[in-house]
């Protein structure tokens, strides 16, 4: 990753300047050409100043980002995926999604997977299983390149029930459940937003049940007995 950097030309960074202040932060880049000339580009983040100014330069260096969040993708012990509906007030529906949230300062990984599981779910990581609850994608990734530099970790985890959800002041949250047969007339019968990470996850979960049932009918092929 970080030779790719190296050989591959791109405008400087020259300049960043903060023209708002919030939940969300606006920013103002000024990035350099090879001939001289300037131009600036915005962007958004969570991040103070100097935080993003690091991870910018992280960035640059081709140094692993930090996650900023996590994405859930929850399994039940009936091999279901549990999802969420909740109202997204930048959208102002409903949206089909993944648990997921913010890393709290000082938060490990699996801290934070089980609080934003039991937050808006009311699941926790499975206790009985033998090996770990969760397993990570090798690689955390960035929401939304064009306009921000929010990393997400995301983790797919085996949860078990453990009470209520635990719902902030304002979050409308609404959880239900897909088998992994239903997944499929899901994705193409849903007419709400939908997560682009969701969809993802969802359509790769629909096209591994499709190899598992044509491997099984490869291994057990039909007889005339199952028309009967």
């Amino acid at each position: 990753m970080t030779q790719e950097n190296e050989t591959r030309k791109h405008p400087k960074l020259v300049a960043i300047q903060q023209v708002s202040e919030g939940w969300i932060n606006k920013y103002v880049l000024t990035y350099e050409k090879d001939n001289g000339e300037t131009f600036t580009y915005e962007s958004v983040s969570r991040k103070n100043l100097e935080d993003y100014t690091e991870q910018l330069e992280r960035n640059a260096a081709g140094l692993p980002p930090k996650p900023d969040a996590v994405c859930i993708y929850p399994i039940l012990p009936n091999d279901s995926i549990l999802l969420i509906r909740e109202f997204r007030y930048p959208l102002n529906a409903w949206c089909v999604a993944l648990p997921a949230g913010l890393i709290d300062e000082g938060e490990s990984l699996e801290e934070t997977i089980n609080r934003e599981l039991m937050e808006e779910t009311g699941c926790r990581l499975r206790t009985d299983l033998e090996g770990p609850a969760y397993q990570l994608l090798p690689q955390s990734g960035f929401s939304s390149t064009g306009m921000g530099e929010e990393n997400v970790q995301v983790a797919i985890a085996y949860v078990e029930k453990a009470g209520e959800p635990q719902l902030g002041e304002n979050e409308l949250i609404e959880t239900f459940e897909l088998s992994r047969d239903e997944i499929g007339r899901f994705l193409d019968t849903n007419t709400s937003p939908i997560g682009t990470r969701c969809q993802l996850l969802l359509e790769a979960s629909r096209r591994l049940q499709v190899l598992r049932k044509r491997l099984a009918l490869a291994q057990n092929p039909l007889t005339k007995n199952d028309f009967a």
